[in-house]
């Protein structure tokens, strides 16, 4: 049965392949201008550049699905990944959280959380987000980046009440875009960047880059400092030196 939330309709589901797959099926006839599928189960989960999402049972596997024009695509991915943050800091205000570019979230240098946007019909984009709450999937040690969970970080919490204040900070955080713009939300970012001013790598499709991260610009591009000149980078995986060293 659906029901409201600070204005998203919501459905929650006991399983589905994927909530992007039901809200991308939802976006054909939408049934508000805002809504939100959810699952307790997810067996098809996907991440980014095809990478699959694992999808245990306790954690929360939701889409939120809004109008917006694709130009603000990038925005979203700001944020949704530092709307995630400020909602683990809003249970527990001591989590050592940080966020790595694109969109991934840190907890305790783990990976907490995965993202992905995708086109739906009429306008719509639809957010795919995976957290880790009860459970953290095992994974080989070619994975990218190690996963964590709240309940390990002593976050016990159930899904729903993750959903419920993750979707008030986001209500905020988009107010705020639509006031001040992204730079607003680049700055909030920017405070729980990890590896700022540091040395960091890039593994790029067919090559790697190493140099200092001197931040994102106005469109959130990632900005890397080698021999003094800035060069963006727009897409690529992002490492820190104690994962260079591994």
């Amino acid at each position: 049965m659906a029901d409201f939330i600070d204005n998203w309709w919501w459905q929650d589901y006991e399983e589905l392949t994927s909530t992007n797959d039901e809200a991308l099926k939802l976006s054909i006839n939408p049934p508000s201008p805002f809504y939100i599928v959810t699952a307790k189960r997810q067996t098809s989960g996907r991440g980014r550049r095809g990478r699959s999402w694992i999808g245990l049972e306790g954690n929360l596997f939701m889409s939120l699905s809004l109008p917006l024009e694709n130009k603000d695509i990038g925005a979203l991915v700001f944020i949704v990944s530092l709307v995630l943050l400020e909602t683990i800091k809003f249970f527990d205000e001591k989590a050592l959280v940080q966020l790595k570019w694109p969109n991934d979230v840190l907890l305790n240098n783990h990976k907490i959380s995965g993202i992905l946007l995708e086109k739906g019909e009429r306008g719509y984009i639809i957010a795919g987000i995976g957290v880790n709450i009860a459970s953290a999937p095992k994974i080989s040690e070619s994975v990218l980046y190690p996963t964590s969970c709240l309940a390990e970080a002593g976050i016990k919490i159930s899904r729903t009440e993750f959903l419920f204040a993750y979707l008030k900070h986001f209500n905020r955080r988009i107010a705020l875009w639509k006031s001040k713009g992204f730079c607003a939300i680049r700055d909030l970012w920017l405070e729980h960047a990890k590896g700022l001013n540091e040395e960091i790598k890039v593994n790029l499709p067919d090559t790697t880059k190493e140099g200092i991260f001197r931040g994102v610009d106005e469109n959130g591009i990632l900005l890397l400092e080698q021999d003094g000149t800035i060069e963006k980078i727009y897409a690529g995986d992002v490492f820190f030196p104690q994962r260079i060293k591994e």
